[in-house]
């Protein structure tokens, strides 16, 4: 299963469509309050992630995951600029950083390298 976290709502669900649209299960939050407070945070295979959002940020959801033992790829997103973003984002390890707007088929190609690199894991 695909999570993705982001407060714009049309975002969300457009994001949450295209994974569908590839053959995966894909459930979409608001918030990382409410994906932390879900019944699928055990069941993730990757997190899409805004970086910037009310609340918790998506780099801290990411380090609260960690923390917690949940070694989830995550797909860093932002409308904000890399630059700005590059040193809270040198230590997350993330699989990629996307800007918005983006190409779906360079998240296609992201989101099939946290796939590979989860199941590498295993």
């Amino acid at each position: 299963m695909i999570s993705i976290v982001d407060d714009d709502e049309s975002v969300c669900s457009a994001l949450t469509g295209l994974i569908r649209s590839l053959g995966y299960i894909a459930h979409g939050f608001h918030s990382a309050e409410d994906f932390l407070q879900s019944a699928h945070v055990d069941d993730t295979s990757c997190l899409i992630a805004d970086v910037q959002m009310p609340g918790m940020s998506g780099i801290e959801l990411q380090q609260a995951l960690v923390a917690n033992g949940h070694k989830i790829p995550v797909i860093f997103i932002s409308a904000f600029s890399w630059e700005r973003l590059k040193a809270r984002l040198a230590s997350s390890n993330a699989i990629c950083f996307l800007s918005k707007p983006f190409d779906s088929t360079v998240l296609i190609d992201c989101l099939e390298t946290a796939l590979r690199k989860l199941d590498d894991a295993r």
